[in-house]
């Protein structure tokens, strides 16, 4: 790859030749607009212009995937819609090594062309300019683990729920049950970020006296991410603060404070990043609309996250298995030699998850998080961690949920309970 380039590759769909749709959009996004204007020389349009690199033609439809699209005058009385994976290079000189110029120029006006029926940014190829200016993940997994004290296995971790409400003292009782019961990883939901019904101060003081309480009597301190998603200020104070009380992880809303925000914390950040991508069903939900996930987790692992949730198998959101599993290898697939993240995988998950992940990945680096899948076991808390501890011995060891279940009771009563959902 020319290290002073991008590509950007796009799913687009098209009434037009897509020849021409595709140069529509390396026009758009760098020299051109619609009409020929004064000063746009051959030289400067050489030099600036974006390259349509290849057209890979798929198949032909008959009705547009979004309304608004304009076919050629020509086009006569049938309109096909065709299809395809276009490749682009834009000059890095264009608009240098940042994160918001950079989504400017390859997912900015282009999904209101009328020329366009259909358009996802689905991949990235990025130059080295770009990891000399963002440094990318401060822990990323081996870091994640180092704190954690979790090796050889996924790190198993819940959510608080209910996720907003608790009183001080009833989140400190939950906090306290769940690190008992030997949880590697908590968090916040991402609905709790400061409240003022709960002030983030006060929650932070409260819920690390109890995992500290808990680490005294076990010997084992639960990872907690607390959500410190609001204004710049905020998070730099707010991580200080996790920080100052003993705190060994933060969240943030990525698409909530954007990547710029994301990057500028990243840099002052001290503690593992937990990236939640709230909101992303609005920009990826559409296959032919917004941003795929493998463009989007290289953004967020150049802004700094260390972990990104992905989703969950057989989970409540519209993802498929396979879209997740792709999500899980994309965020471990070596981004500037050591950008890896852990992905986080939660939505209905429990015990029985891990096969169908391990079979599919290959992997125990992530952090597998359930909520009713370990606080509802019939046993309780303690015995919902080992179920899904058991869940993940099992996959490790090529058995059956069944047969490994014979001779462990917590993941027998996960499977009667779970089991037929």
């Amino acid at each position: 790859m020319d290290q002073d380039r991008v590509l950007a590759t796009y799913l687009i769909e098209t009434p037009h030749p897509l020849e021409h749709a595709a140069a529509v959009i390396a026009g758009e996004q760098s020299s051109g607009t619609f009409v020929s204007v004064p000063g746009e020389t051959n030289e400067l349009k050489e030099r600036f212009g974006a390259q349509v690199l290849r057209i890979e033609p798929l198949d032909t439809v008959g009705t547009p995937s979004l309304p608004g699209s304009k076919p050629p005058r020509s086009a006569g009385g049938r309109i096909e819609y065709r299809r395809a994976r276009v490749v682009v290079s834009f000059p890095l000189h264009n608009f240098g090594a940042s994160l918001p110029s950079l989504l400017a120029t390859v997912a900015g006006n282009l999904y209101e062309l009328q020329e366009v029926s259909g358009l996802r940014l689905v991949d990235l190829e990025l130059p080295p300019a770009f990891a000399e200016r963002y440094p990318g993940p401060g822990f990323g997994i081996d870091g994640t683990r180092k704190l954690a004290q979790v090796h050889g296995r996924p790190l198993i971790g819940t959510i608080v729920k209910p996720s907003i409400g608790l009183s001080k003292e009833a989140l400190c009782k939950l906090v306290r049950d769940l690190a008992s019961a030997g949880l590697d990883f908590i968090k916040d939901d991402e609905l709790q970020a400061d409240p003022p019904y709960l002030p983030l101060a006060e929650r932070v003081a409260a819920v690390m006296a109890e995992i500290q309480r808990v680490a005294d009597a076990t010997g084992k301190k639960a990872m907690y991410a607390f959500n410190i998603t609001g204004d710049v200020d905020h998070m730099l104070r707010a991580h200080d603060l996790v920080k100052k009380h003993g705190g060994t992880c933060v969240m943030i809303n990525i698409n909530s404070v954007g990547f710029a925000a994301l990057a500028h914390v990243r840099r002052h950040c001290e503690l593992p990043i937990h990236g939640h991508r709230a909101n992303f069903g609005a920009m990826a939900r559409h296959p032919l609309l917004g941003i795929g996930f493998t463009a989007y987790q290289k953004v967020c692992r150049l802004a700094g996250v260390d972990h990104l949730h992905v989703g969950g198998f057989n989970s409540k959101f519209y993802e498929t298995n396979e879209e997740v599993a792709r999500s899980i290898n994309d965020c471990l697939t070596p981004l500037f030699g050591d950008y890896r993240v852990m992905p986080a995988i939660s939505s209905a998950q429990w015990a029985g998850s891990a096969l169908p992940i391990y079979a599919a990945t290959k992997t125990i680096d992530v952090v597998h998080l359930a909520g009713g899948g370990i606080i509802a076991h019939p046993g309780g808390t303690a015995a919902g961690v080992l179920s899904m501890q058991q869940g993940w011995e099992a996959a490790l060891a090529g058995a059956t949920l069944e047969e490994y279940a014979r001779t462990h009771p917590e993941l027998r009563a996960a499977i009667e309970k779970f089991g037929g959902r």
